[in-house]
């Protein structure tokens, strides 16, 4: 066996002490970015099915109304957890007269909480949006 020089004890310590905080920090950005990618995936449909629902509505309001209850639940069925959630409705497609092909499109905003994963100089919430757009029901009567 072949004795360490004395100049070369303890580096293994100082070579650990700092590469330790280097690899949890790798690790808390690749947990940070499988959180962001996954509820980027969850989240994708979730206006296409707001603005189908808006889209049979009878009037701006009950669009709003439907788009916005289509949201909340399609994200409830993707246990995707937001704190917060913004449903816009562009339901400007309502005034015009029935079988113009119009449409109403819905974006729909949500904000992933990541502070719990405590790494400071991290984000504490990435906000995801997806927007889609359906026509009009062109058999509507208008309000």
């Amino acid at each position: 066996m072949r004795r360490p020089r004395s100049g070369e004890r303890g580096s293994e310590s100082v070579e650990l002490a700092i590469l330790l905080p280097v690899a949890v920090l790798v690790i808390a950005l690749v947990v940070v970015g499988a959180r962001i990618a996954m509820a980027g995936n969850r989240i994708t449909g979730v206006a296409g099915s707001a603005a189908r629902e808006a889209s049979l509505a009878r009037s701006p309001g009950a669009a709003e109304s439907a788009a916005v209850t289509a949201a909340n639940q399609a994200l409830r069925d993707q246990h995707l957890r937001c704190r917060d959630v913004v449903v816009n409705v562009d339901s400007t497609a309502f005034g015009a007269p029935p079988g113009s092909g119009a449409a109403v499109s819905v974006s729909v905003s949500c904000t992933v909480d990541l502070s719990d994963i405590g790494i400071a100089g991290l984000p504490g919430s990435r906000t995801i949006t997806d927007t889609a757009s359906s026509p009009v029901d062109p058999t509507r009567e208008q309000p």
